[in-house]
C-alpha cells in the first residue's frame, strides 16, 4: 500500500509575457506526469494482490515484508549503477533511512496483515485515511498552517473509514484495525521522507530503504525461526510462492519509480487527485482475482473518504496560490 504524495505548493503559472513554447514545454512535462501516476495507481494494487496471494497460500506476513525489501533492494541496485548515482549517503542521513525504513516495514506489516482476510478495497479504503493522518502531523511537528475546513473535512474523512470499518470489524474482528496501522506508520514514512527529500536522490534513498529495511526484518525472522508464532516465523516458499513474493517486491520497486518520476514531471498538487484511482484498480482486482466487491456501506466510507480527500487537496492548492498572489504583490515604500 502507498499513499498519495503530500500536496505542495502548485508550479508558478506561466506568465501572459511568457513565451508560447515554454507553455508547450510545461504542458509536455504535465502529460507524462500524469500517465507516470496513473501507471502508479495501477500497478501499486498489484503489490497487494501478490501480499494477498503469498498470505492465503500461507506465507508468513512479517516474510511477505522481508521479501519485500529484499527484491526492490535487488532491483534499484542496477538502476543505480545505470545512473551513476553515488554509493554513500552523507552521515546526517542514515538515521533517518533507518528511520523511513523502519516505518515503511510497520506500514507493510499491518497492510498484509489486513489483506490477508479483508477485502483488498476495504483495507486500502481504510488505510486512505492517511492524507488526514498527514495533515495534522504536519500541523503538530511542522507547524504547517491547517485551517478549520481542512480539520473538518479529515474529521469527515475518519467518519468514513468508520463506515469501512464497521463492517469489517463486524465480519472478520480485530483485524479490520491494521489497515488503520498503515495510515498511521504510513503518514510518519512521508514525514520523515519530506525530511530528506533534499538530501539524497529519490534512487538512492528507495535503495537505502531497501537495504536498511533487510537490516531491520532478516535478524527478526532469524530470531522468531521455528517459534511457531504464525506472522513471523518463516516457511521455505513451494512452487508458485516464489513468484508471490517476488511480485510483491518487484511491483512496489516499479509503482514507486512511477512516482518518483510523476512527481519530477508534474507538481504533487496536480498529481494527488489522481491517488484516489487507486481504489478503483483495487476494487477491479479484487472481484477478478478474489471475487471480492465492497458492499453499499464500504461505498459510502470509500465516497465519503475520497470526497474529504479531495476537499484537502483543493483548499491546500487554494492556499498556496493565494499565498503565490500576496508575495507578487509589490510593497510600496513610502
Amino acid at each position: 500500500m502507498t499513499s498519495a504524495p503530500a500536496p505542495t505548493r502548485p508550479a508558478a503559472r506561466a506568465s501572459a509575457s511568457a513565451p508560447a513554447s515554454t507553455t508547450a514545454s510545461t504542458t509536455d512535462r504535465i502529460l507524462p506526469g500524469v500517465a507516470l501516476m496513473l501507471s502508479f495507481c495501477v500497478l501499486a494494487p498489484l503489490l497487494d494482490v501478490s501480499s494477498k496471494l503469498a498470505a492465503e497460500a500461507g506465507m508468513p506476513v512479517g516474510q511477505i515484508t522481508t521479501a519485500r525489501f529484499i527484491v526492490q533492494g535487488a532491483l534499484m541496485l542496477p538502476v543505480l549503477l545505470v545512473m551513476r548515482l553515488p554509493w554513500r549517503i552523507p552521515s546526517r542521513v542514515a538515521g533517518l533511512v533507518l528511520l523511513r525504513a523502519f516505518f515503511l516495514m510497520l506500514s507493510t506489516f499491518s497492510f498484509v496483515s489486513g489483506i490477508a482476510v479483508m477485502p483488498l478495497a476495504d483495507a486500502l479504503a481504510i488505510a486512505f485515511v492517511e492524507p488526514f493522518v498527514l495533515l495534522i502531523l504536519g500541523y503538530l511537528i511542522f507547524g504547517d498552517e491547517v485551517g478549520p475546513r481542512r480539520i473538518m473535512a479529515s474529521i469527515v474523512g475518519f467518519a468514513g473509514a468508520l463506515l469501512v470499518i464497521q463492517p469489517s470489524l463486524a465480519a472478520f474482528g480485530l483485524v479490520a484495525l491494521w489497515p488503520l496501522g498503515t495510515a498511521f506508520a504510513f503518514a510518519f514514512y512521508m514525514l520523515v521522507t519530506r525530511a530528506m527529500s533534499t538530501m539524497i536522490h529519490p534512487v538512492a534513498m528507495q535503495l537505502h530503504t531497501s537495504v536498511a529495511g533487510m537490516a531491520l526484518c532478516l535478524p527478526v525472522m532469524v530470531f522468531f525461526d521455528g517459534s511457531g508464532i504464525a506472522p513471523l516465523d518463516p516457511v521455505m516458499p513451494a512452487g508458485i510462492n516464489w513468484l508471490w513474493l517476488f511480485g510483491v517486491g518487484f511491483w512496489a520497486a516499479v509503482s514507486h519509480m512511477c512516482m518518483t518520476y510523476a512527481l519530477k514531471f508534474a507538481p504533487s498538487a496536480t498529481l494527488a487527485p489522481l491517488h484516489y484511482t487507486e481504489i478503483i484498480a483495487s476494487v477491479i482486482l479484487g472481484y477478478l482475482i478474489f471475487s471480492d466487491f465492497p458492499n453499499a456501506l464500504t461505498w459510502a466510507g470509500i465516497a465519503v473518504i475520497t470526497s474529504s480527500g479531495l476537499y484537502i487537496i483543493h483548499r491546500e492548492r487554494s492556499t498556496a496560490a493565494l499565498k503565490q498572489r500576496e508575495a507578487s504583490i509589490p510593497v510600496e515604500v513610502p
